[in-house]
């Protein structure tokens, strides 16, 4: 593939990593004040609509596995794309607790099912054998400048639509404007779905024909016995924890820091740009140190910062403060998700059950669109202010030490397998030398 091919393909799969997430989940996060007046949700409502999305996610990162290893990307993310994209037309009709609900589940087919193992396989297949952190650190990295362009051309379109005063705007103004939000990003994930079309070569992607003809489920067994694979999980379920966090800055700032629905979107944008730099940041690292090493960095400064949100006093007033935290916070969280899949390479699993292995990653990974949600939701309302606030960044700082301690068993196992699988190949070049060196004819 030529040095222009690749680059298309990857800023095709950035592009589809990031877009195809943008309507279920960029809008409640920058925007969330606004949709929540707009629908008529509370917290709990919210937390409850949203834990759809989990439980057919977590079904669906299974099969998606095994379907990764079997079809090309280039197909399973064009789909992915355009039925996500759908979706986000019947949610700009405001639809009930219910009808998001059941819109949330629907969406967690279309971006887990075809596209999130295809998307992960592909990054590792370009990634090669030496730059796993660099491929995994470019994808949650463009990701995360894709993020933060978005966000950041939705919430100077919401400035535009919102009137001078934001506490005034009417009820048919913040319908209006969120709207037309719900319509951009619509656009956006339409206009990904043409462009990966194109930037995919047809047949570059395509897995080889021997992971195609063993049967859908034939990597699962295997795959499933490693103990790399399962510690894996947990990095991946703590790290998710602290990403869906952030789900919560705006709420934060607008509850104990006393910002307006405008200000509070563009403090939520602020981790959107922390992203980019953080994963790129972390993929370098990750290459040079290993990659568990920089995943227990990551969790350290976030049982910290958590830590000092949930019990340091709110400096009212000061808002660079409070921009810090969330910068320190999201510095941590994003180089997490720059390096847990490169992961793979480390723990020494094989290239033609990656789908597989993300699959089964995944279902334990991504539970947390489950329940964060809920927990959120529970204590933000039944404790109102600052005292939600606090018991949800102590909830994130236990998951996240959690989250260190698995980091630290995997580097442990992880050397082991990778001496192990050494040993086996020293053994097997070794048997190989002396059955040349005793056969007929040989010198």
């Amino acid at each position: 593939m030529s040095p222009t091919r690749r680059v298309l393909f990857m800023v095709g799969l950035v592009l589809a990593g990031e877009a195809v997430f943008s309507l279920p989940f960029h809008v409640t996060r920058y925007f969330r004040p606004t949709f929540l007046d707009v629908f008529g949700f509370s917290n709990s409502d919210l937390g409850r609509a949203q834990a759809a999305y989990g439980v057919v996610a977590m079904v669906a990162y299974f099969p998606g596995g095994p379907l990764a290893d079997r079809f090309p990307a280039r197909i399973l993310l064009v789909v992915s794309l355009l039925l996500t994209a759908g979706g986000g037309l019947y949610m700009a009709t405001i639809p009930s607790v219910t009808g998001m609900a059941l819109l949330w589940a629907f969406w967690g087919g279309t971006t887990i099912l075809l596209l999130w193992a295809a998307l992960i396989r592909a990054t590792r297949e370009w990634g090669g054998t030496n730059s796993q952190g660099r491929a995994f650190g470019i994808l949650d990295g463009g990701r995360g400048l894709v993020s933060a362009l978005l966000a950041f051309f939705a919430a100077q379109a919401f400035t535009v639509l919102m009137p001078d005063n934001p506490e005034a705007a009417t009820s048919a103004e913040r319908l209006s404007a969120l709207q037309n939000i719900i319509y951009t990003y619509v656009a956006a994930t339409a206009g990904t779905a043409l462009f990966v079309w194109f930037a995919l070569p047809q047949g570059s992607d395509t897995p080889a024909k021997t992971s195609a003809t063993k049967g859908l489920w034939a990597h699962v067994a295997p795959v499933v016995r490693m103990p790399a694979i399962w510690l894996q999980a947990v990095i991946v379920v703590t790290a998710y924890v602290a990403y869906k966090g952030t789900d919560n800055y705006g709420l934060f700032a607008r509850d104990v820091y006393g910002l307006d629905e405008v200000e509070s979107a563009w403090i939520s944008t602020v981790s959107a740009w922390v992203r980019p730099v953080a994963a790129l940041a972390a993929g370098w690292l990750a290459d040079r140190v290993l990659s568990s090493r920089v995943v227990s960095g990551c969790f350290s400064v976030l049982v910290v910062t958590f830590s000092v949100l949930a019990l340091a006093p709110p400096t009212h007033g000061v808002l660079a403060v409070l921009v810090i935290e969330i910068v320190v916070a999201c510095i941590a969280v994003y180089g997490l998700r720059g390096v847990y899949f490169a992961l793979f390479e480390e723990a020494a699993v094989p290239r033609a059950v990656t789908g597989t292995a993300v699959g089964i990653v995944s279902v334990v990974g991504y539970t947390p669109d489950i329940f964060v949600g809920l927990v959120s939701g529970h204590l933000l309302d039944t404790y109102p202010g600052l005292p939600g606030h606090r018991y949800f960044f102590l909830f994130l700082a236990t998951t996240a030490a959690l989250g260190f301690l698995a980091s630290v068993s995997f580097a442990r196992i992880a050397r082991t397998q990778r001496a192990t699988q050494s040993a086996s190949s020293s053994t097997a070049s070794t048997v190989s030398s002396q059955a040349e060196g005793s056969a007929p004819g040989s010198p």
